[in-house]
Order: C-alpha cells, then structure tokens, then sequence
C-alpha cells in the first residue's frame, strides 16, 4: 500500500517550506495567492487532506473561533437582535476563509461565560456581539483581560472601552438622521432610546441627536428623550411615556429599527399618520425596515464588512498583532417614513 503523502511532499513539489505549506493550507493570508494556489493544487493532486486534531494540537490550538450572542427579547423565538443576524453570515465565511471552525454560543448575561471559554479551551478566541447595560457587562470584559483571553466586541468605539472594541459611527449616523428630519421641517424631535454609559452606543447616536439640533439653533428638550431598550415593545411603551408626558412632537428618532418600528405600531394604532402626523427614522436598516407601512427611513450600517473586520481583529490579536482602530461608516437611507 502507498504511503500517505505529507505536507514534506507537498512542500518539495511546490518548492517551498513545510511551514510555508501550513500557513497556505489553514488559508493564511501571509501566504502569497499565487503560493497558495500552487499549494493547494498540488494537494488535491495528492489526496492530501489536512489533519486539523494533529495541526491544533501542535500548534496548542483549537482552530475554533467562538461567536457568543447575548439573547434579546424578540418579537419571535429566535431571541437574536435582528441587527446580529444580518452579520452572522459574513462572520462565518470570513472564519472560514481563514481555515476556522466557528462555534455559535447563545448566552445569559447571568452566567459565567467569561470564564468557560477559557477554562474549557473550547475556542482560540471569542467574538462579543451585544451586551446590555454596559456597566453590568464591562466586569466580564475585565475578567477576560485578566485571564488573557482574546476577544473582540462589537459595540461602541470609545477610549474607555475595555477590551478591543469594533463598531460603527454611532455618532455620525445620529446626526445625519436628526439632519435630515430638520430637512424636513420637523422641529419637536423625539428621541426614543438610553441616553448615557449604560448604553454607550445609544448615547453616541443620542449625542449625534443633539448636536444636529444644537447646530440648527434649537433647543434640547429632555421631556423629548424617553429610555427604552432595543424591542418593538420598547418603541410602544416610549409612545405612551410621551403621551403620559403631554409632550408635543412632530417627528422621532430612535435609537434602533426595533424601536421605531413599536413606535410606528403604537402611533398608527392610537390613529395617526406616519409620515403626516409624526415622521420616523431608525438605525440599523435590519430586514424588516424595508417592508413596514410606510418603509421605514433609517441609518444602515455595512454589517458585512463588520463581519469580516470582527474576524480580521481577532485573528490580528491571535497572531500577536494590534488590529487598526476606527469606526465604521454608517449611511442615511431615505424611505416613506420620514416623508420625502
């Protein structure tokens, strides 16, 4: 019977090193294309089929990533913030593409996940996706530092943030959604959504709020600003604080499309007109925003490249290396609910 062939093989056909044809065949990006074609092609040639157990346990690794979503109140049963969904696919190709098993793990913000991973050696490394209030969360986060784990967040980009933080312009989005409902001659804008460090991405919108109607010279009405969480039943219950609050207002801005879409609900409900009576924007631009009545105006945010940028961070700090900072754009889409 013939021998099985080896990476050795591989690398003598190839003309490069065994290391070299490693790196190549888990899909290492430090690997020229043209290499890696060449090695790639010369292993089907073979048979060969890469040992991931033997390679892991060489190298002391799982290559496994894992993906930890934090379960949140759904209008169905999926219990995943709808905005997550839209990137779990880029997340899991881009894993992938980096010869990466990906481990999807849903998790209470009450258990002791910040330890399990580690403990266990289920994953190389950990990506966060929601957290809740933020002050409850950051002490997992720290636990995680201390104990050398490696994980990424997505979330909001601040300098006080603990650990390696990807996110979108929170900020930036706030302001071209309040813009554009000034544009539209609204002047009593609502803001539904937390507006401090407990929420630290709805505080970068609700600030971007605020500086847009500073900037148009009005005044910042805090009767305007009702708390509520990332559920269309947050949305209604932020409508009837308005209503309780005898406030007055023309248009809202919400801090998520959930929300504005409860909102739109509870306002058509009690019979008045969107975009007439009050116009809506939302953020996020998740699937359902497209098919409300009328389509809801939002900012939407490029949840495929968050997707592959969560992966490259993590995999940059696996490697030893610090990944680039900087948040990622976000873009006003103009649809029916806003009135133009």
């Amino acid at each position: 019977m013939a021998r099985r062939p080896t990476s050795l093989d591989i690398a003598q056909l190839a003309g490069v090193s065994q290391p070299t044809v490693s790196r190549a065949l888990r899909g290492s990006k430090d690997v020229n294309p043209q290499t890696r074609a060449r090695i790639e092609e010369i292993a089907r040639q073979l048979n060969y089929a890469v040992d991931k157990n033997a390679s892991a346990l060489r190298r002391q690794s799982t290559d496994t990533l894992a993906l930890l979503l934090f379960e949140d109140p759904t209008p169905d049963e999926s219990m995943i913030n709808p905005f997550f969904l839209s990137m779990l696919g880029a997340i899991t190709r881009s894993a992938a593409r980096a010869g990466y098993d990906l481990l999807v793990s849903f998790q209470q913000l009450s258990g002791n996940w910040h330890v399990d991973y580690q403990d266990s050696h289920k994953a190389d490394g950990i990506i966060l996706l929601g957290y809740g209030d933020y002050e409850i969360y950051q002490s997992r986060l720290e636990k995680l530092l201390e104990q050398g784990t490696q994980f990424v967040l997505w979330g909001a980009v601040r300098q006080d943030t603990t650990g390696y933080t990807l996110g979108s312009d929170n900020y930036g989005g706030g302001m071209a959604a309040t813009r554009h409902l000034l544009e539209q001659g609204r002047r009593r804008i609502a803001f539904l959504g937390h507006a401090d460090h407990h929420y630290p991405e709805f505080a970068e919108r609700y600030r971007g709020y605020a500086d847009a109607l500073s900037a148009a010279g009005r005044k910042i009405d805090r009767a305007l600003q009702v708390d509520a969480v990332t559920t269309q039943a947050a949305g209604a219950e932020a409508i009837e604080e308005l209503e309780r609050r005898g406030a007055s207002y023309d248009a809202i801005f919400a801090a998520s499309d959930s929300i504005a879409i409860g909102a739109m609900l509870a306002l058509q409900k009690r019979g008045h007109m969107v975009p007439r009576d009050v116009a809506i924007v939302g953020f996020d631009d998740i699937a359902a925003a497209s098919f409300t009545t009328p389509p809801l105006t939002t900012v939407t945010q490029d949840t495929r490249a968050a997707g592959e940028a969560l992966v490259s961070a993590l995999l940059a700090r696996l490697g030893g290396a610090t990944p680039r900072t900087g948040a990622l754009p976000t873009r006003l889409v103009v649809r029916g609910s806003s009135g133009a």
